[in-house]
């Protein structure tokens, strides 16, 4: 049997999502230990020019549901971005999650070379289904994934590799 494109995307996109939300219960729980108001976690930054730990898991949900949307040629739900607490960004994960739920891998069956096109204020990006899995989404989706890990981390949440990765087998 040959990989898909579903094989590589929908399971790990989804694991890679219910990893951050097991991440963020262990930020949740070291919050409320230490007497944190626990949107300060949401909020902080690795340096003033980048993205808060909110924004890391919205661009990691987006990311997975644009990715699922496309390369199953299926609408993409829209979120509003306005989540400022961690059960907010559990509920996003959530969400997000679900939609992943509705792609099977019929619908990427025999995709890989279909034409997609990300479109920008300023462009747009053209791809294969498969250069656009391998080149962009999961490169994007890791980055962020590991950027909300390493905020944690930062913060004191202890939390290690095997946090990030989840269960593997």
């Amino acid at each position: 049997m040959a990989t898909s494109l579903y094989d590589f995307s929908i399971p790990p996109l989804t694991r890679g999502l219910s990893n951050m939300s097991a991440i963020l219960d262990k930020a949740a729980a070291f919050a409320a230990a230490k007497k944190l108001d626990p949107t300060v976690l949401a909020q902080t930054r690795l340096y003033p020019d980048m993205h808060p730990l909110s924004r890391q898991v919205q661009i990691a949900c987006d990311t997975a549901k644009g990715a699922a949307g496309r390369l199953a040629a299926v609408d993409i739900p829209k979120h509003e971005d306005t989540e400022t607490t961690l059960p907010e960004l559990k509920a996003r994960i959530a969400k997000t999650v679900d939609f992943l739920k509705t792609i099977t891998a019929e619908k990427m069956s025999g995709e890989e070379s279909r034409p997609i096109e990300i479109k920008f204020p300023n462009g747009a990006w053209k791809f294969t289904a498969l250069s656009y899995l391998n080149d962009f989404v999961l490169p994007n989706f890791y980055f962020h994934t590991s950027i909300v890990y390493a905020l944690l981390r930062k913060s004191g949440v202890e939390i290690g590799k095997g946090d990030f990765l989840g269960d593997i087998q």
